[in-house]
């Protein structure tokens, strides 16, 4: 079962692919309607991914930001906290929580939460709620739970804004320039498939009553696939050609990491999870299903999953014979 709000692009997502008769329409700062989908449905384990997800978004309306991100998962914890089919839920937050040194070094989950702009802060401060939830209400419950915190995620389907790759796609779609703020910023690109597969893996052993998987948990790629916004407009255009993009840097008003690394040791060897597809491999993917919807209008969403289970399933026979 979904919750979620009604999308705000055409296209989106969730219609191309029918979901919406297993979504419920809704809003996580609205507690009523949190509480009626939980009660009507009695689900087992949740996995928390709504939020405002934007940094330059949360500039502007950085009250909104701070009630959906904070408020809204109250609200789905206090839910969860009152639905007795509840066994486990994993939190999904963000890369951002970490409190930004702009060091070379990865960041590890017991690293200090922190931020910058209120998006980021929010995020940390939901990992803080969540925590306290934990501590108060789910130990005594028997309900297991957990955060996650994944990098740049990358994929076909998603049309938001001021998003790096969407904003490619519309851009060329209508022979139009790419804004660019931030060039030479380094992110941990990673296609969303990878850190998806770690939730459903972290939410399996929760669902199982593995107690040691309660905690934090980055899920972000290999240290070489962190590269700048400069090297994802390359490997963009190799796949998508023709890319024309513009460094409006100079003209950025408000603040930006240029710096965030995740290590993610803890989930390689605890959850025996690794990223499947390096950066160049998820940039094509991601440029593959955008070709194939423009040219066909053909979504290609399943034959992807289908394609990383298999290369999934491959890289973790080499990787268990190689150790």
């Amino acid at each position: 079962k979904g919750f979620a709000l009604e999308p705000d692009t055409k296209p989106a997502h969730i219609e191309l692919l029918k979901l919406y008769d297993s979504t419920s329409i809704g809003d996580i700062k609205n507690s009523t309607q949190v509480n009626a989908v939980f009660q009507s449905f009695q689900p087992e384990i949740i996995f928390h991914l709504a939020a405002q997800p934007l940094v330059r978004y949360s500039y502007q309306h950085p009250v909104a930001t701070f009630e959906t991100n904070v408020i809204g998962t109250a609200h789905v914890l206090e839910a969860a906290k009152n639905t007795p089919s509840v066994k486990a839920i994993v939190n999904i937050t963000t890369d951002k929580v970490y409190e930004n040194f702009e060091w070379v070094w990865p960041y590890k989950e017991t690293d200090r939460l922190g931020g910058h702009d209120p998006y980021s802060t929010s995020k940390a401060c939901a990992e803080l709620v969540h925590e306290s939830y934990r501590k108060s209400f789910f130990n005594e419950a028997g309900i297991l739970s957990a955060t996650a915190r994944a990098g740049n995620v990358i994929g076909g389907g998603d049309w938001a804004a001021d998003r790096l790759i969407p904003d490619i796609i519309k851009a060329s779609a209508t022979q139009t320039i790419t804004e660019i703020r931030n060039p030479d910023s380094i992110r941990p690109w990673q296609h969303v498939l990878d850190p998806l597969s770690g939730y459903l893996q972290l939410g399996m052993y929760l669902l199982q009553g593995n107690k040691t998987m309660e905690g934090s948990w980055n899920f972000g790629p290999d240290s070489k696939d962190c590269i700048s916004v400069r090297q994802v407009l390359n490997e963009m255009n190799k796949c998508w050609g023709d890319i024309e993009w513009a460094d409006v840097s100079a003209g950025k008003k408000v603040h930006e990491a240029n710096l965030l690394k995740l290590d993610c040791s803890k989930a390689l060897y605890g959850l025996n999870w690794q990223p499947v597809w390096n950066v160049q491999s998820a940039i094509e993917h991601t440029a593959n299903w955008y070709k194939a919807w423009y040219k066909n209008n053909t979504v290609t969403t399943l034959q992807q999953l289908q394609q990383y289970a298999a290369d999934a399933k491959s890289k973790s026979l080499s990787w268990a014979t190689a150790n």
